[in-house]
């Protein structure tokens, strides 16, 4: 099965159909006055896909379980056809597109199997995905590629030369495949002048973005929260709160962060753990969402 640890829960939504067409009117009159002499075919093949969009995962080797918080099936009559609609959500960390899809199927099977000793020609055909919403590909800003980025990493080990970045290099990595490019990267001590400096500079430069990496924790030299909080015009608590929640999921020292996030006049400033493996989490639990903003921002400016 594929890993979505890393991802986060959402809305996810999806609806599916399947067509079925029958070869006389009289089966579609049978269908509608309920005298098919196996029962009602519209509730017991509700029944049956109801059934069917909850073990998926039974079936479907690659599936997996997860809460189905909503399911809606509708069967409508159009001539000689009746069309199904299978509607599914949930709030996971993967969609629901195969689950209506095997609702829509067993719908349609359903009613195939309940129609066949009156009409010999009954025909299933265009199971399909109709729609889906949902996941992190939504969240996508269509002008990512405008934003002005910079990513800093504060660490004295890192600044002279004891160890190589990887915690920055990887921000950077992640923000390109988001389509975000990265114009300025730089490494610097954990010295609250020096991060001041940067933030201010690039603030000045009228940046976006400007991502820290490094010195959250509660170690003497962790001083990039204290360096940063002072400078803020707009604290954005909801987007550590965000990263917070994400990490203490995966681990209980995420507890002990304490990055900061706001603006800087016109500038978000995130600021990011240094290990490695507390950026993967941080980025995963906050991109791309937290580009709403800029949405939100250029919104605020033209009312």
């Amino acid at each position: 099965m594929v890993d979505i640890t890393s991802k986060s829960n959402t809305l996810r939504q999806a609806i599916a159909t399947a067509t079925l067409t029958v070869s006389k009117q009289e089966t579609i009159d049978a269908v509608r006055n309920k005298q098919v002499p196996k029962g009602d075919v519209f509730e017991f093949s509700r029944a049956a896909g109801l059934l069917a969009i909850k073990k998926t995962s039974d079936l479907i080797p690659d599936c997996h379980p997860l809460p189905i918080e909503f399911a809606s099936i509708k069967h409508e009559i159009n001539g000689l056809t009746i069309l199904i609609t299978v509607e599914v959500h949930t709030i996971y960390k993967t969609g629901v597109e195969v689950e209506a899809m095997h609702g829509a199927s067993v719908t349609a099977l359903t009613m195939y199997d309940m129609l066949k000793p009156l009409d010999k020609n009954v025909e299933i055909s265009n199971i399909r995905l109709e729609q889906k919403k949902g996941g992190k590909s939504e969240h996508l800003p269509v002008d990512a590629g405008t934003l002005t980025c910079a990513v800093i990493v504060c660490s004295d080990t890192v600044s002279t030369g004891e160890k190589e970045d990887v915690s920055g290099k990887t921000i950077v990595q992640k923000m390109e495949q988001l389509g975000v490019k990265v114009s300025a990267y730089k490494i610097i001590p954990d010295d609250i002048q020096h991060i001041q400096d940067q933030v201010k500079s690039y603030a000045e430069q009228g940046y976006n973005l400007v991502l820290f990496t490094g010195g959250t924790g509660l170690s003497p030299r962790d001083v990039t929260p204290d360096a940063i909080e002072p400078l803020l015009d707009r604290i954005v608590p909801g987007i550590m709160e965000a990263a917070r929640n994400y990490g203490q999921q995966r681990t209980p020292y995420a507890m002990l962060s304490r990055g900061v996030a706001g603006y800087v006049k016109d500038t978000l400033v995130i600021t990011l753990p240094g290990s490695v493996k507390g950026v993967k989490e941080t980025m995963d639990a906050i991109f791309p969402y937290v580009l709403h903003l800029f949405k939100v921002v250029k919104g605020e400016r033209h009312e």
